[in-house]
């Protein structure tokens, strides 16, 4: 019987891209890599938990320059953006962010980017792992509309953790720290040219350096851990175990396409009476009305600790029938408890029901709990 195939030999050719910090990355003994956006990305540099546990505690940097953003830009910019999400982008100033859904005419989910306002009329997209830019591209040919759609040269890096504002307010001064959750602002570091923003992926205190000139990446992150040196900044990847507490979702793996806001629970983020056009509104009403079949649940799964975050979608039974499916599994060590999300019948969806769940680790009971699983009202990335 032939041996299974080594991963480790998948071909690894100019077609997947690098981002600016991929070379000065490989320094810092990067473990492993995924593709996202078509670009090499560092997933880990330690342990998963000892990287987990440097976030919650100190500060880290984290290479997310495959967060490729695509620019909305001309003088219908602000019509042809609101046309892809429910989020009325009216409400959002200049300068600031807001995180949005680019919806499908049928309601589904293409991508859930943060949004950032550049001007009236400008607005960048930092997606998720998805061919978003061809759908806005296809779109714009035919909207009738004045607009540029293009990627533009803006890749970022994450300062995450309690030790953040220490390592910003070293780099770019003490007003930075007055920067309010999901506002941003433009500015230079040693002349390299940056947009700094007050976001992150990993619901801690955190910023995003926005690099926008490829071709100094190697400066810009040297600069950071020079600065994060004495915060013991540490290089990451994402951290599955936070972001699971947190409820934050991957789009790809615990939704597509094929999943509405109403389905995951983000029907906030669907503004049914803003003044502007969004294609998905029809279908979104109807679907409001309809209500849904299924939804994404919290659960927590008993048994022996998970070793890693789950490599497979794993079936969800109920009395032996599969109804679903878990997407998202990891232990944490903080709540000393396995986590994740499932997708179950809206009838299996209240919490205290009980699932079967057919793991990589053998057969587990999950139940159903109210999300996130840690700080629901979001204070310590508001800190």
């Amino acid at each position: 019987m032939p041996e299974p195939f080594d991963m480790s030999l998948v071909q690894r050719g100019a077609r997947n891209r690098r981002t600016p910090f991929h070379d000065v990355s490989q320094r810092y003994g990067p473990k492993g890599f995924t593709v996202y956006n078509h670009m090499y990305f560092p997933i880990n540099f330690d342990d998963f938990e000892a990287e987990f546990e440097h976030l919650l505690t100190k500060v880290t940097l984290w290479d997310v320059a495959v967060e490729r953003n695509i620019e909305v830009a001309g003088p219908d910019g602000l019509r042809f953006a609101q046309l892809m999400t429910p989020r009325d982008l009216s409400a959002c100033q200049v300068g600031q962010g807001k995180y949005v859904l680019i919806t499908a005419p049928d309601g589904g989910i293409l991508n859930d980017p943060v949004m950032i306002r550049l001007g009236e009329n400008a607005f960048w997209f930092a997606l998720a792992s998805s061919d978003m830019l061809f759908y806005a591209k296809g779109l714009a040919a035919y909207a009738g509309l004045d607009v540029t759609v293009r990627e533009v040269d803006a890749s970022p890096l994450q300062i995450q953790g309690p030790l953040s504002k220490d390592v910003v307010r070293d780099l770019f001064g003490d007003d930075i720290v007055n920067l309010r959750y999901y506002y941003f602002t433009r500015t230079d570091l040693d002349g390299i040219p940056v947009i700094v923003t007050r976001t992150g992926w990993t619901s801690e205190v955190g910023y995003e350096v926005y690099l926008l000139d490829h071709t100094r990446g190697t400066e810009l992150w040297e600069r950071i851990m020079e600065a994060g040196a004495p915060y013991d900044i540490r290089p990451t990847g994402p951290s599955d175990i936070r972001r699971i507490e947190g409820g934050i979702f991957n789009w790809g793996a615990d939704m597509t396409y094929e999943n509405n806001p109403f389905e995951m629970g983000l029907e906030r983020l669907v503004d049914f009476d803003m003044p502007g056009e969004c294609l998905a509104m029809p279908a979104l009403a109807r679907i409001r009305d309809e209500g849904v079949a299924r939804r994404i649940v919290g659960v927590e799964l008993a048994g022996e600790r998970f070793p890693a975050l789950n490599f497979t979608k794993w079936p969800v039974t109920v009395d032996g029938d599969r109804v679903g499916k878990v997407t998202s599994a990891i232990h944490s060590p903080r709540l000393g408890r396995n986590i994740g999300y499932a997708w179950v019948p809206v009838e299996r969806s209240a919490p205290g029901t009980t699932l079967g769940v057919a793991t990589e680790w053998g057969d587990r009971t999950a139940t159903v709990v109210p999300m996130p699983f840690v700080d629901p009202g979001k204070t310590i990335p508001k800190a």
